[in-house]
């Protein structure tokens, strides 16, 4: 049954890894965590165990970076990753979930319409209204159930959240206690308890959170990727999972057609060409990392299934004019600019050009 889930959780998909240096793993661990800090890091970074056994990289990035966000979790502050979209926040969050408590399962979705009750705790109303307040009524949140078992709780999209309901984490991460007044009683938060948070500062609708909330998360920043290399070795290595998950009838992609989306996004998420001579207006876009694997991703599905197997500039050119084109005037403009002043003239990208243009 499991073979035919669409996306495994991490500790399922990685069970094997995790086991692994469970079994190597002799640094002290902290109350109730499955890894020991260094474990967990090693778990999300990749590494060669002495008995010849390679752990994969679930994250591609600065190693201090990751060190600090585990520490973060040994200690008694919450954390915050913090980045712009496509950043691997949401990523990083499950596996670090997963090496720590073995359940990245314990997730709070944050949308405008979230309230407190999916933060605290809400009530089975049949039996409310059958028998009154009660424990056997009370329905308890990933947040409640992460208290009660010392295990990491994921709240994804915090500014998403409406500002008035963030701030029902304040008592939980300053006191480690959950009040429930109708029961006059609470619930307090056992050893290993921690919170990862995921947030951004470029969609619409975000909410600023509170100084008071503010103080309670230590705030890790998710940067892209460095170098072109680095992201390139980050497209490929997911679009090769996405694939094999996906079971899509189609090679692996050329390293040539990955290192051209990788570079149209860098170049207009900088607003400078990769030799540093033309200026270029940027999108409004984010351009990630993440939507150059999802171009990539849909090229390889029309490729497989409509094509020859093989990725070919017409496969991924609608992804990239989608992916690049949010505002249908603005955008636009800008993306014909860079066709015809950078695509057109650039070696080995007349095929591209030819594609975008017919799309256009």
């Amino acid at each position: 049954m499991m073979s035919q889930v669409l996306r495994q959780h991490a500790e399922t998909q990685f069970a094997h890894e995790l086991a692994e240096l469970q079994n190597a793993d002799t640094r002290q661990r902290p109350q109730n965590w499955a890894l020991s800090p260094w474990a967990v890091t090693d778990y999300l970074l990749g590494v060669r165990l002495d008995n010849g056994f390679d752990v994969s990289p679930k994250y591609i990035g600065n190693r201090r970076l990751v060190e600090i966000a585990v520490a973060t979790l040994a200690t008694d502050r919450a954390l915050l990753l913090y980045g712009v979209p496509g950043t691997a926040k949401s990523w990083v969050s499950e596996h670090l979930a997963a090496a720590v408590s073995g359940d990245s399962t314990l997730l709070i979705q944050g949308t405008a319409g979230s309230s407190e009750e999916q933060l605290r705790y809400g009530w089975n109303y049949a039996m409310l209204l059958a028998k009154g307040p009660s424990h056997a009524a009370l329905t308890p949140s990933p947040l409640m159930r992460a208290m009660e078992l010392g295990k990491t709780a994921r709240v994804e999209e915090l500014t998403r959240i409406p500002s008035e309901v963030q701030d029902t984490l304040i008592t939980i991460l300053s006191e480690k206690t959950l009040p429930i007044p109708e029961l006059n009683s609470e619930v307090q938060a056992m050893r290993g308890f921690n919170v990862i948070a995921t947030a951004n500062n470029r969609d619409k609708g975000v909410n600023e959170l509170s100084s008071a909330l503010k103080r309670r998360f230590n705030t890790v920043i998710l940067p892209l990727p460095a170098s072109e290399d680095e992201e390139i070795a980050i497209v490929q290595k997911r679009v090769a999972e996405l694939g094999r998950a996906l079971e899509l009838p189609a090679e692996p992609p050329a390293f040539k057609e990955v290192r051209r989306v990788v570079q149209i996004f860098r170049e207009l998420r900088s607003g400078l060409t990769s030799d540093g001579k033309t200026r270029l207006k940027s999108p409004t876009s984010t351009l990630s990392t993440a939507e150059a694997i999802s171009v990539i991703n849909n090229g390889m599905a029309l490729a497989g299934h409509f094509g020859d197997g093989e990725l070919k500039a017409g496969d991924f050119a609608s992804g990239l004019l989608g992916a690049v084109v949010k505002d249908p005037v603005q955008d636009a403009m800008v993306w014909r600019e860079y066709l015809e002043t950078v695509v057109k003239e650039r070696d080995g990208w007349r095929d591209l050009y030819r594609a975008c243009r017919e799309l256009d």
